[in-house]
This record gives structure tokens, sequence and C-alpha cells, in this order.
């Protein structure tokens, strides 16, 4: 621990002292401030959607509510978000538990390396993994044209429609599945292992004994997050469902406000609430599923060795990140050094012309690079910003409330983002008083940014305070320093490298997002998620690889300052650490 980080002693009066201080005015007024910035990123958004939902008219209509929710095409669209979400997560927890096993229990070669890039489809937008599997597959692919070895011309993609949702759901959700259960995994002790492997049990006998019935609450929260992920999920079925008229709720949704506009909001905002319904069902699920996981904790994680199979293990690990990985990556690149889509890549035919058209010469595609890291930028430097007083207000209240609290903030994150479009809308639309309407603008882009990407400022930030000694801020309080002295002078320079690892982020969730921005662009404000989706609906796919290899690189180079930045971050920040 850093020598800042020392206890500093203090006398039973100051203890005191210090408790009585939480009902001063300063205590009054970080309590409200808490609870006013909660309500405005969180719960009056949610409460609007609720309420145009189950009262449009001002009173609650539950039966008009309940119709809308039945016609033929909503329960067709549920079941095919249903269907996918599961069949997905099941893909998902068969990729991810064995990776989870392999890196966090046995000593597989290089597993730090192989976990990070397990983490990268985690980082990346759902719809450059969906765009780089389209260009895999099929007759266009550059990259099997290259190779020789392409369908026929006029063969159907086989990565369109159904199973290429559910595949794709699969490769997109498994880091979560790693994440949560590589948390379980590095929780058994190592006593556990040992003392069955002293009695002779194999490795597959200690794995089905010990480390399944302890991560069994951890495999039912892996497969909950999946779900909900798969639920919510917008860039994939919209690039692989839409072209065949294969509909979830979120495209649903979208097909409905691009067709019909703001006057379909009841029936959106009621979809809105069926959606999150199902999604914060999952995510009950979770925490229900993990609240009880600490009772084993303790100890040095277990190791297992795999012995002869260590090489067969490595062998597996890496053929598994390059062809789910590496190989999609590929196809994407090859795309976006051809001329046109459908040529074949050679030494002759290899340009980069087109990067120089998005990124110099088409001012659709530079103003949404401007607009993407501009909008971007300031969510993260605002909600960065805000992450240190507000973590230290949460400070001061109970255990209870303050989990309470942080379920809130992350309710924008928790439901689907096409939710909280919906929501934004129906917030914004009507003019305000002072600032307008900010419907059709790039403020309620920003505002919707802040509302969903809050829990990523905060979470690093909440981390570090739990880190810091309370005995520092009572020390400087007994010397008289006020809350906003002891704020930016104890708590602000010693949470400041959490404030920039979330600021990075909020920067890389924003930067490559589509599910919010898809409802709320306009004219002049479109994002990088937004044009990378026209210009694959419009056949410029070329284009469109070219984005989307740019946008990986960009995920890239901030994952690898995130993670120069680990040795001053929190444990837990950085799930590949």
């Amino acid at each position: 621990m850093d020598a800042s980080f020392q206890a500093v002693g203090v006398s039973a009066p100051l203890r005191e002292t210090a408790v009585v201080s939480r009902f001063r005015p300063g205590a009054l007024a970080a309590y409200c401030g808490v609870l006013a910035a909660i309500a405005l990123l969180s719960l009056l958004p949610m409460g609007r959607l609720l309420v145009v939902a189950l009262a449009p008219g001002g009173e609650l209509d539950a039966p008009a509510f309940l119709e809308r929710l039945a016609t033929p095409s909503v329960l067709r669209a549920t079941w095919h978000t249903l269907d996918t979400a599961f069949f997905g997560a099941v893909l998902a927890m068969l990729i991810g538990a064995p990776a989870a096993v392999a890196v966090a229990m046995t000593d597989l070669p290089g597993r730090r390396s192989i976990g990070f890039l397990l983490l990268l489809p985690l980082m990346i937008a759902p719809q450059v993994t969906a765009l780089s599997w389209l260009h895999l597959f099929g007759p266009s692919s550059a990259l099997l044209n290259a190779l020789g070895i392409a369908p026929p011309p006029g063969t159907p993609n086989p990565i369109v429609g159904r199973g290429g949702i559910i595949l794709l759901y699969g490769v997109q959700h498994a880091p979560i599945v790693f994440v949560t259960l590589r948390v379980g995994l590095a929780r058994i002790p190592r006593d556990f292992v040992e003392a069955a492997r002293a009695a002779v049990a194999s490795t597959a006998r200690v794995l089905a004994t010990i480390a399944l019935p302890l991560m069994r609450p951890y495999l039912l929260a892996a497969a909950a997050l999946a779900f909900v992920s798969g639920v919510g999920n917008f860039g994939i079925p919209a690039l692989l469902g839409l072209p065949v008229n294969y509909l979830t709720l979120p495209t649903l949704i979208y097909r409905q406000m691009s067709s019909f506009g703001p006057g379909v909001l009841p029936q959106m905002a009621s979809l809105s609430v069926l959606i999150s319904f199902l999604a914060l069902a999952g995510v009950a699920l979770q925490a229900l599923a993990t609240g009880d996981a600490a009772r084993y904790s303790g100890g040095i994680p277990a190791r297992l060795p795999l012995g002869r199979f260590r090489p067969l293990a490595a062998l597996l690990a890496w053929g598994a990140v390059f062809f789910l990985l590496i190989v999609p990556a590929l196809a994407l690149l090859s795309t976006a050094l051809v001329p046109s889509f459908g040529v074949r890549l050679t030494l002759e035919t290899a340009t980069l012309s087109n990067f120089a058209e998005v990124l110099t010469r088409q001012a659709a595609t530079m103003r949404a690079f401007r607009n993407s890291t501009l909008l971007s930028v300031t969510a993260a430097v605002i909600l960065a910003m805000g992450a240190i007083p507000l973590a230290l207000g949460l400070e001061r209240f109970g255990a209870g409330s303050r989990r309470w609290l942080q379920g809130a903030l992350e309710l924008p994150y928790a439901v689907p983002g096409i939710v909280l479009a919906i929501a934004c809308i129906l917030l914004f639309l009507r003019p305000l008083p002072l600032i307008g309407s900010l419907y059709a603008t790039a403020w309620i882009i920003l505002v919707a940014y802040l509302m969903r990407f809050a829990a990523f400022a905060a979470k690093p930030v909440a981390a570090a305070m739990r880190q810091i000694p309370r005995e520092l801020d009572e020390a400087a309080a007994a010397a008289g320093a006020g809350a906003f002295r002891r704020m930016w002078t104890i708590a602000a320079p010693l949470a400041a490298p959490a404030a920039v690892a979330g600021a990075l982020l909020v920067f890389m969730g924003a930067f490559n997002e589509l599910t919010v921005s898809a409802l709320l662009w306009s004219g002049g404000n479109e994002t990088l998620g937004v044009v990378l989706f026209s210009l694959e609906e419009a056949g410029l796919a070329a284009h469109a690889a070219a984005i989307a290899v740019s946008t990986i690189v960009a995920a890239v180079l901030i994952l690898a300052i995130l993670d120069r930045f680990s040795a001053r971050l929190p444990a837990g920040v950085l799930p590949w650490r």
C-alpha cells in the first residue's frame, strides 16, 4: 500500500466529532447532491418512460398497455429476443467457462495474454463484431477470395439470420461469462484443491467436486448477465436480422421509430418497459446468485497443473482466440483494403484509399469522427470530474442505502440502450424551461451518454475511495480544513488515477456506441456507430470496414493505456488483471 494510505492516529473525541459532522449543513448538502445527481441521471428518465407506457393520458391504463404488447409483431419479436438471448447465453457459457477455468486455475502458458484477448469483444462495439463476421463469410468475402476458398457467387451468407445472431451473441458475451467466473474461481482457496490432490483426486474430479459446487452462484450469475446482454443487444441483430426481417424487440423499436417517428412513442415506451423488465429480471437473478458468494473467500488462489496436457491446452486456447477473434478481424481488414466489396485482395488491388476516404475526404464520416470524439471526451471529462464528489457523498450513507443508490445509478446502463434512448426522447421532446427542446440536437446524445456511462466513471473512483483511510479525512477536519478543501487535497489526488481510468472507460464506451444514438441522432450530429451502420446498409461495405478497423485500433490503444495504469488502480477495475 502507498505511504499516503498509512493510518493516522485519531483520538476517540475526534472520532465522535467526525460522527457528529455527518449531520452538519455540509453533510446535508452532500446528501442532497448525491440524491439530485442520481435522480437526474437515472430516476427521472426511467420514471418518465413508465408514466408514458402505463399512463399516456395522465391516468393509469393497464388494459391499453397490455394490448400494445399483444400485437402479433410484438409477440413475434419477443419470442425472437428470448430465443436468441437464451441460446446465445448457452453458447457464451460454453466459450467463456472453459476459458475462465484455464486462465484462473491452471498453469496455461500465456494465460494473461489469452485473458486480455478474450476480453476484446467486450471492448469493441457489437456492430463492429457483426460487421467482421459478415465480411468473413459469403461469396464476396475479401479474405476468402484472397485464399481462393470463397463460396460460389449467389451463395447466401450463412451468418445472416437467427443462427448468426446466436453465434455472435455467444462470441460477444463470452467475455462477460469469463470475467464473472474468473472472479469466483480466484476466490477458491488453494487449501481446498491441495487437500483433494493429496487424496489423489484427478484434475477433473477436483473441478467436479470442489470448483463446480462452489461456482454454482457464479455460473448462474454469468448465464443471467449473458442473457441480459442478448436481450438488449442492438448492433448484432440490426446488421444480421434486419436484412432478412428477423426482428428482436430492440430492432422492432428502431424500425417503427424510423418509419413513424415520435407519433408511436406510447407504443415504443410500452416495448421499452417490456425489454427493461426482461433485462432487470436477469440482473436481479445475477445479484441474488452472487449475494452470498463471499462465504468461502480467502486464502491463496488455487492452481491446477496441466502436466503433459499443457502444450495441448495452449494449442486449443490459442486456436480458439485465432478463429473467434483474429480471423474475423483479418476479414474486416481485408475488406477495408480492397477498392470495393467483392474485389479479390491481391498485392495489386490492396489500397488505403478507403481509410483516406473516410478519414480525410468524406464529409459525413469526418463529421461522425469529430462528433463521436467530442461527445465522448466531453462525457468522459464531466463524469470523471463529478465522480469524486459523488463517491464522497455516497460514502456518507449507510451500507444499505449506498447499495440502493449505486444500483439506481447503474440502472441506465443495466437497461438496454434503446430503452434509454426512448426515455430521453420522452424527457426532452417538449421544450423545457430556459433550455428549450433538446430533441434532434447533439445535446440529447451527450445527456444520454452521461446517463448511460455514469456507472463507468463512478465504480473505479468508489473502489479507490474505499481504500483511503477515514482517519486522513478526520485528521484534516480536526485541523480546521473544510469539506471542499479536504476533497481536493486528500480525496482527489488519491482517487485521480481511478478517475482517469473511469474517464477512459467512458470514452471507449461512448466512442463506439450505436444503440443509444441510433434513435437520437439528427442531421449533422451523426456518430461513428450510426455512420458505420448506414454505410453497410447503403452497400458501401469497404468504407464501413475502414471505419470499423479505425475504431478497433482506437479501442486497443485505450486498453493499452489502461493497462499501463494498472499498478495505480484499485483491484478489480481492469477485468483482465
